[in-house]
């Protein structure tokens, strides 16, 4: 694999690079930034090693995978300093929200070889989920090399339709916000309980991951796990009739379609 550039070395930038170097998929020096920020590219060589680029085409000259990780209302800008001659042999991997992958042909060609990804903020914490669809150019050796990047964070799923990233961003994108409040919930539910908040926190938010983990090991249908919990009669019984009178699932349903289609909005 070539040299990474990373052009915008935000916190996804930084949990990217960070994860990259945990797989050892390349060494520190392979691996550049480029920010308007030169302070922040001054932290990045000193927190990981890697090398810095002044600009852009300094970046694109010693990579052979291109990040452009900028704010969405900066790509217009910065596709407007490169061309097709730039893009020739080169992976472009976007992770702009809400930027489709015809904004960058349109700027560096049919031909460019370009990675629309949508990563979520557990990747800061290597549990990342990241939805990703390619461009027709983007080769199985590239692929690969996207794969690799993303899995080094987490988990990362290809589709085979742009239109389904909206739906990735309603799910894992905006997905650990509905995460957190049902956390919060739970550890507000023990409180009233008498439980202290600090150990009601804990106990919450390890109880959420150890169910998540055994969704993802197992195999098994969450109906399945879920019943295997519930005892006739019992106090898990109860809790679920609790949570069905106040429409739970059908509002967890309806919470990722109103993201859903805020989403379809947003980019259409």
């Amino acid at each position: 694999m070539k040299g990474i550039g990373f052009i915008g070395a935000g916190n996804m930038g930084e949990a990217l690079i960070r994860g990259i170097l945990a797989a050892k998929l390349l060494p520190p020096k392979e691996l550049v930034v480029m920010d308007l920020r030169a302070t922040r590219c001054e932290e990045m060589r000193e927190r990981f090693g890697v090398s810095v680029a002044k600009d852009p085409a300094g970046l694109i000259r010693r990579c052979g995978t291109v990040v452009v990780a900028v704010k969405p209302q900066g790509v217009a800008g910065l596709l407007r300093s490169l061309s097709p001659t730039d893009a020739r042999g080169r992976l472009f991997v976007s992770i702009a929200a809400g930027i489709p992958v015809r904004v960058f042909l349109d700027a560096l060609g049919e031909k460019a070889a370009v990675v629309r990804a949508m990563p979520n903020t557990p990747a800061q914490v290597m549990r990342g989920s990241t939805g990703l669809f390619y461009s027709p150019a983007v080769t199985k050796v590239q692929k690969a090399r996207a794969q690799k990047i993303f899995a080094s964070v987490g988990t990362a799923v290809e589709f085979p339709r742009e239109e389904l990233l909206d739906a990735v961003t309603a799910l894992s994108g905006s997905g650990p916000a509905y995460v957190f409040l049902f956390i919060e919930a739970l550890a507000d539910g023990a409180v009233r309980a008498g439980m202290p908040r600090e150990e009601a926190v804990l106990l919450a938010a390890s109880t959420v991951e150890g169910a998540a983990r055994m969704v993802l090991t197992t195999g098994t249908h969450p109906g399945a796990l879920k019943d295997m919990v519930t005892s006739p009669g019992g106090t898990t019984a109860a809790g679920l009739a609790a949570l069905e009178v106040g429409a739970f699932r059908g509002t967890v349903l309806e919470a990722v379609h109103a993201a859903w289609k805020r989403c379809r909005e947003l980019s259409g």
